[in-house]
């Protein structure tokens, strides 16, 4: 046990989720991140203790079928299965405003991981992108096909911003995948990790912040 929680630890860490501050960028008309001291350390006082108020999708998230399914289950009652194990980060970079099948099917063969991210930008926007890239619904048809169970995106959505029928989250919905959004994958480079990003278990929440890391495979 000693000798694998050594390998471990020498296993490099990508951390591909964003700094979340008070300026970080969110979908027009969410909550932003906000954030006021309740106690501060004092003489009759020893600790720091914040009040936080924020949209569950600032920052690096996960949905919940609840966000695009009015009977969808909160991210509560979601099982973690998807948001831990192997995964694929796949580069589409300059794609255009839709992944289509042909930016990713390079890196789609017989060994693909259950869980595939992709890169669309070269370095993450600081400010909120209007013209973020999203999937297309055909590509996550074919990559459940595969057997795939999650999708991320370094994009605030897997649709287009200013859509209103939201065709992918649909097809993540009636296929049953999970998805995270708003990842970092700058220093990234293609190929295959392990995907550690659990959602905090809020029972009646739309959405769930994750601290998204990969780890080296061993």
């Amino acid at each position: 046990t000693g000798q694998r929680a050594t390998l471990w630890s020498m296993q490099k860490l990508w951390d591909i989720s964003p700094a979340v501050h008070a300026g970080t960028p969110v979908f027009p008309g969410d909550t932003p991140y906000q954030q006021h001291w309740c106690a501060t350390m004092a003489p009759d006082c020893p600790v720091n203790v914040s009040a936080i108020t924020m949209s569950p999708h600032v920052g690096a998230h996960a949905d919940a079928p609840l966000h695009y399914d009015e009977r969808g289950a909160a991210i509560g009652d979601v099982s973690l299965d998807a948001f831990l194990g192997p995964c694929r980060v796949v580069p589409a970079i300059g794609c255009g405003p839709l992944i289509e099948w042909r930016h990713i099917a390079h890196a789609v063969d017989a060994t693909l991981p259950q869980r595939v991210l992709v890169r669309t930008y070269a370095k993450a926007p600081v400010h909120w992108d209007g013209q973020l890239t999203a999937y297309a619904p055909g590509t996550i048809e074919r990559l459940a096909d595969r057997g795939v169970l999650l999708v991320g995106i370094d994009t605030a959505s897997i649709d287009p911003a200013d859509s209103k029928t939201l065709p992918s989250h649909q097809v993540i919905r009636r296929r049953g995948l999970r998805v995270l959004e708003n990842l970092v994958l700058d220093d990234v480079p293609e190929g295959d990790y392990e995907l550690i990003a659990l959602p905090l278990r809020w029972v009646d929440a739309d959405a769930s912040p994750v601290r998204a890391i990969l780890r080296e495979l061993s």
